[in-house]
């Protein structure tokens, strides 16, 4: 293209980023690179290729890592830990300060050669992805210095396994490796198949930054290397971000081990588009929404819901802003949409869009596509039913699907058709309509007027199928930590035994299950006795069955308002439940006595009421954050509950134990159904009727009695509770987690230790955090 016609089409003309420098890096290194374990580049093992996907060149050849390569990793960062965790905050915040210096140092060349590897324009990789990565490892050098005075509580893990995908190979890199060592892990990280090559000139600055050896090792090579690692018995957390699928493998296959987990999975995440927006700046929104890096975003704006009245008129403008997009060589800097990473997601895409075929009316963008390499069109699907395939299911590529709404609620109503929760966007130029939906919508990340924006201090992360834990913040920190005090095993406590001379009062007393506000008869029919160790029928409890489990379920779930309601309110009730268990404490203090056969009954009872106390002050305080992202507006931090929560109660302490999880989650609005301690139930059959007394809403707490390992498998499996919690006396953490696996929902288990429920590790922030989804909500202000 000449100037002249440039001049006369005011077409962009070519703007080629040179590949001399990667191509350089690539033949030093002979384009054959071995993993990088304790601080070296090992040799070459059985090898696959890595490719360019925009012309299918063959870049380098990348070690398929063994079982023993996954091994020696693992041991390196197993004795890399003890003296990295020993380090001084300063010491380790030295180190991710020189390797953000050292990613702004080589900014160009990781661009480049992440552009190469992976497909997406260069104006992405320069411009947002490497900025993004040394930003994360700025922002979590000052969170390593700052460590020992502010999370004086907390220490590292251990060895942490990441795996991460290949749609921003080193900007996952950066979250998940940033935070692990700031905090005192040490890492072994898996990048995707596809895209390896920016984590392995990483591992270079690793070492011309000095990092000590073991802290970071990266091995490379397929799904086998994942598995590997989280089945290695020596690793103390996973951190896996793709798809749920893959996400619900990694949920059955750590079950019961005892690692800690975080998952950030898949979306479907609408862009939801006012009447009042300003429809120009909301269609150039979309254009990063969904386009961006080809649609390969798990958090894209893949749903277009607009309202009814201006649909016609968005739609057009649109579709002609999509006849602008340029679509070809990843590294011209002219270039809007690259290639898809490999021929395989190419045929994905293409088979799930053929498909449907018929469902909806398909636009294209009129662009010409390069003859070679994986590169799919800029499509927009309307007219799509909300049963869609296409409506429901994730793409991951630069396919939009849209519908539309009439009213508000109907817009959140749609919105929230899903089983996924990672983001949403919201365009309105009435900020009241925008901040009245955002709290609304069902997702992580909320974005009003805008999309795609991410930063180092505000928390990342979804509910639902999208996962759970978070990236980023303070919120982020809490993955990578634990609590200093040292859990003891549980010692199994069996219920009293039917004694060879029962001593019935004559008068039966028979406890019944709380379910929506009422005291409820066991489906099954069937009871059991509870003895006292002098051989005193203390009376009976029922034993819960599947359908008493989904009674309590299905109140918990009517109960919904409680979640709305203010914490001022919630506050009050908790108070109201202290007063109300204050004034019977003898009465329950010798229950509690009769049933141990012990005489700390009194104890136990002020302990709740104090409890109760804590909790009643904590609803109102358990407050969010602005976070101080480089933007002109606030993203706000704001904590949500989680939902449903059904939560088994530790045996020992009968009534602290329940109150300990019950008060907590309905302070932060949740809905509980509590399974009661099994050998000692009496104590919570006994806390509902001050339940009843205390104006607390139907459905928000619900009590059932019965066996533990028969109730947890169906209740960790039901698919509309939101989290589970075990402190049970009976080893069900491993089923529990398996069986939440189908709905990818947050477990938090004992994994058959104990804690002193008397104590500090009995309440405060860690059962707060547990109650509570941080949803980060982004406003950007200003003309």
């Amino acid at each position: 293209m000449t100037v002249k016609e440039i001049f006369e089409t005011m077409d962009y003309g070519p703007a080629p980023e040179s590949a001399g420098e990667a191509m350089a890096w690539l033949d030093g290194a002979g384009r054959a690179f071995g993993s990088f374990i304790d601080g070296k580049m090992g040799a070459m093992g059985n090898s696959f290729e890595a490719k360019n996907p925009a012309t299918g060149e063959v870049l380098a050849h990348l070690t398929q890592a063994t079982p023993d390569d996954v091994d020696a990793a693992v041991t390196a960062a197993r004795r890399a830990f003890g003296p990295w965790s020993k380090r001084p905050g300063h010491e380790r915040a030295k180190y991710l300060y020189a390797l953000a210096r050292l990613v702004q140092k080589h900014a160009r060349l990781f661009a480049v050669l992440e552009t190469l590897d992976n497909g997406k324009p260069i104006r992405e990789s320069r411009d947002i992805d490497i900025p993004l990565v040394a930003r994360h490892f700025y922002y979590h050098a000052g969170m390593a210095q700052l460590m020992d005075a502010e999370l004086p509580d907390r220490e590292a893990l251990g060895v942490c396994g990441q795996i991460i995908p290949w749609n921003f190979p080193l900007l996952m890199l950066a979250w998940k490796v940033a935070p692990a060592i700031a905090m005192g892990n040490t890492v072994v990280l898996k990048p995707a198949e596809y895209t390896s090559l920016t984590a392995l000139f990483f591992a270079q600055i690793c070492q011309e930054a000095g990092l000590p050896k073991g802290v970071v090792n990266i091995v490379t090579g397929d799904g086998r290397v994942g598995e590997a690692i989280c089945s290695h018995d020596d690793v103390d957390k996973i951190a896996f971000t793709g798809s749920t699928e893959v996400g619900r493998l990694i949920r059955r296959a750590t079950a019961g081990s005892g690692k800690a987990l975080t998952l950030e999975l898949g979306g479907k995440s609408p862009y939801i588009v006012f009447d009042d927006a300003d429809l120009d700046s909301a269609v150039e929104g979309l254009v990063d929404a969904i386009w961006f890096n080809q649609g390969q975003v798990c958090c894209a704006g893949s749903r277009l819901l607009v309202q009814e009245g201006v649909a016609d008129r968005f739609h057009a403008k649109l579709r002609a802003r999509m006849e602008g997009l340029r679509v070809g060589n990843p590294l011209d800097k002219v270039i809007d949409v690259g290639a898809l990473v490999d021929p395989v997601q190419l045929q994905t895409v293409t088979s799930l869009v053929d498909s449907a075929a018929g469902e909806g009316d398909v636009f294209r963008a009129p662009c010409e596509l390069p003859e070679n390499g994986c590169f799919y069109p800029p499509t927009l699907i309307t007219g799509l039913s909300q049963a869609s395939t296409l409506m429901q299911e994730e793409i991951f590529g630069p396919v939009l699907v849209s519908t539309t709404f009439r009213t508000p609620s109907e817009a959140v109503a749609v919105a929230n058709n899903t089983r996924y929760g990672l983001a949403a966007s919201v365009w309105s130029e009435n900020v009241n309509l925008a901040l009245d939906i955002a709290p609304k919508l069902v997702a992580g990340v909320v974005w009003v007027n805008g999309t795609n924006m991410f930063d180092a201090a505000a928390g990342f992360g979804g509910v639902r199928e999208s996962g759970f834990g978070r990236e980023g913040g303070w919120e982020g920190l809490q993955a990578y930590t634990k609590p200093r005090a040292k859990p003891v095993a549980l010692k199994p406590i069996a219920a009293v035994a039917a004694p060879k001379d029962a001593k019935v009062d004559a008068l039966d007393r028979t406890a019944k299950f709380f379910v929506g506000g009422k005291q409820a008869r066991p489906d099954g029919g069937y009871s059991q006795p509870v003895w006292s160790p002098k051989g005193v029928l203390l009376g009976h409890v029922g034993l819960a069955n599947r359908k008493d489990i989904r009674n309590a379920v299905e109140a918990a779930h009517a109960a919904k308002s409680w979640s709305g309601t203010t914490a001022h309110l919630r506050a009050q009730i908790l108070y109201y439940i202290a007063e109300n268990l204050s004034a019977r404490a003898e009465e329950f203090a010798q229950r509690i006595n009769q049933m141990t056969g012990k005489r700390n009954g009194a104890r136990e009872v002020e302990a709740a009421v104090s409890r109760l106390f804590s909790y009643g002050a904590w609803a109102d305080k358990f407050d969010g954050a602005a976070k101080p992202v480089p933007l002109r507006g606030v993203a706000l931090a704001m904590n949500e509950p989680v939902g449903v929560i059904g939560a088994f109660c530790p045996d020992e302490t009968p009534l602290l134990g329940l109150v300990s999880l019950v008060a907590p989650a309905i302070a932060m609005g949740n809905r509980v159904v509590a399974v009661a301690s099994e050998p000692y139930p009496l104590a919570a059959t006994d806390f509902y009727q001050v339940l009843e007394t205390s104006d607390v809403p139907g459905g928000v707490v619900n009590i059932l009695t019965g066996a533990h390992a028969e109730l947890a498998g169906t209740l960790a499996g039901h698919l509309d509770v939101d989290a589970v919690w075990s402190h049970s006396g009976a080893d069900i953490s491993a089923l529990i987690e398996e069986a939440s696996a189908g709905n990818v929902k947050r477990t938090w288990v004992n994994n058959a230790k104990g804690r002193d429920w008397y104590g500090v590790a009995g309440e405060g922030r860690e059962f707060l955090a547990q109650a509570t989804e941080v949803k980060t909500v982004w406003v950007p202000y200003g003309e």
